[in-house]
């Protein structure tokens, strides 16, 4: 956890409160912490039957 708010610029108690079952992360906060960890985040349409 040390690493990544390092590398997000957050601190660790604010990713924990963040990434908590009650936290509420803002985007920029999220894909910060995907990246630290070498995940990307993807959005596809819902496909639906015709």
């Amino acid at each position: 956890m040390i690493q990544i708010a390092q590398e997000t610029g957050r601190s660790r108690e604010q990713l924990y409160r963040t990434l908590s079952e009650k936290g509420n992360p803002q985007l920029d906060t999220l894909m910060g912490v995907l990246m630290a960890i070498g995940l990307r985040l993807s959005v596809k349409p819902i496909e639906t039957e015709a």
